[in-house]
């Protein structure tokens, strides 16, 4: 009889190790595979238990935090090596130039196609304006002041501007450093090796973070699903119907045609990055991928110099997702209230917007901002802005996710028009057509694969035995 309290003591001892072997093979499981558990399991717990779910933003908000405070120690590196590397200042201009005209039309296009499939919808006719509140915007109403947008790109404190995260002032900064680096040669040489390293080391670091994404994850879905509930979407899901099918056209459709035309691998380049557009979908924050994204694309083939330049840029100039979703709002809030519509009108629409998304960088809640400057500028009311907010949080994911692959493109295909131009360069110099016919071969030869840091980042912070 003394040994009777065995059989409970083996059974909390199996069921120990029966909890422990399951947690472990879900460690194991990939990043993706996780944060779609988060998913299922934050929304499940926001939907059934609010108060938790409004409480596991914290979650969300440590995962977030986690990857931005690597963000600057580790695009400033980059960026400075990248073009102190160059062959050329004057590579650096031609790379600064072919980016933003990319931007310039890219934009254009995507505009021109959510102008379109908003008034082939006749996207807000009939919706339910007069519940809208102004005042919930009235904080955030400014106009474009490009003065400010300057002083914010040439801070007077570079230390200050690293401390606050403002992406464009460190990218005019380093810039200008990588330059000047460039410039006195081999007594660079010094300031190249530490800063290689801190790059090293902070790649090292988002590997580590980022195994806690499923966990922010989590508490993001847990916390949108309890605070904002699913009312606001019915009634307004013909909005958001209509963003997420301009999305997918972007995605689907516009990206690889571009894609295609510059000869980049677009469906290669996607399953590189679509875990990590993803993310930025569920955190509805790009910046959270940045840092394992320009890992991906050096992994993908773009050279590390270009990626580390055009997608911090683009980070600032380059939002296809946000600047569509604009457009959409635009013709809702013009339909809405019944306002003018005309080709005209859309056509100033697109104009405004061109500019207005261009004059944002660095501004707090910027798609939001950037439409009540355009309805203002076109004399739509703040009302109608007001109106969208309910739902902004589902269309955000969207189009934070869009950003990412959009950005992801572009590099690729700037890197692209790089490796064209070096091709005809060295063909120019060879002096007979069968060294041209090597010169061929040799530019398509695959590029190094990155170092055993890099993969270590790539692979999600794990090594495949």
């Amino acid at each position: 009889m003394a040994n009777a309290p065995a059989p409970a003591t083996m059974g909390i001892s199996t069921t120990r190790r029966w909890t422990w072997r399951h947690a472990w093979a879900i460690w194991r499981l990939p990043i993706g595979v996780q944060s779609l558990l988060g998913v299922v399991l934050g929304a499940t717990i926001g939907w059934a238990f609010p108060a938790v779910g409004e409480s596991l933003q914290l979650l969300g908000d440590v995962f977030l935090n986690g990857v931005q405070i690597v963000v600057i120690p580790l695009v400033f590196p980059l960026i400075v090596l990248g073009i102190s590397r160059m062959e050329s200042v004057k590579r650096v201009g031609r790379i600064a130039g072919k980016a933003i005209l990319y931007f310039e039309i890219v934009t254009t296009l995507v505009l021109l196609l959510a102008i379109g499939l908003a008034k082939l919808f006749d996207i807000g006719v009939g919706a339910p304006v007069n519940g809208a509140d102004a005042g919930a915007v009235e904080e955030m109403a400014q106009g474009i002041d490009f003065a400010e947008l300057l002083l914010h790109a040439v801070p007077d404190n570079i230390v200050a501007a690293m401390a606050e995260g403002n992406l464009l002032a460190v990218i005019v900064f380093a810039t200008v450093f990588g330059i000047a680096l460039a410039a006195i040669g081999e007594r660079a040489r010094p300031v190249n090796e530490v800063l290689d390293s801190v790059a090293t080391a902070m790649f090292r670091v988002v590997g580590y973070v980022i195994r806690l994404a499923p966990l922010g994850v989590l508490g993001f879905i847990a916390y949108d699903v309890a605070h904002y509930g699913f009312g606001n979407l019915f009634s307004l899901l013909g909005f958001v119907a209509v963003v997420y099918l301009g999305l997918i056209l972007v995605v689907g459709v516009l990206f690889p045609i571009i894609a295609a035309i510059f000869g980049v691998k677009y469906f290669a380049m996607l399953r590189q990055t679509a875990d990590l557009a993803g993310l930025a979908f569920v955190t509805r924050s790009s910046e959270a991928v940045l840092a394992p994204l320009l890992i991906r694309l050096e992994k993908f083939g773009v050279s590390r110099s270009t990626a580390s330049f055009v997608v911090p840029l683009g980070y600032s100039f380059n939002t296809d997702g946000s600047v569509l979703y604009q457009a959409v709002a635009l013709v809702f809030i013009a339909n809405a209230y019944g306002l003018d519509t005309s080709i005209w009108s859309l056509l100033i629409m697109v104009g405004v917007l061109v500019v207005l998304s261009k004059g944002m960088a660095g501004v707090a809640s910027a798609s939001i901002v950037v439409l009540l400057a355009a309805s203002s500028t076109i004399g739509l009311p703040a009302e109608g802005v007001a109106l969208l907010l309910g739902v902004d949080f589902i269309v955000d994911m969207a189009r934070t996710g869009v950003n990412v692959v959009g950005n992801s493109l572009a590099a690729a295909v700037i890197d692209r028009s790089e490796a064209r131009a070096t091709e005809k360069r060295a063909k120019a110099s060879l002096p007979n057509p069968a060294a041209a016919a090597d010169a061929d071969t040799s530019a398509d030869a695959p590029r190094v694969s990155p170092s055993s840091a890099d993969e270590y980042i790539a692979t999600g912070g794990r090594r495949d035995n």
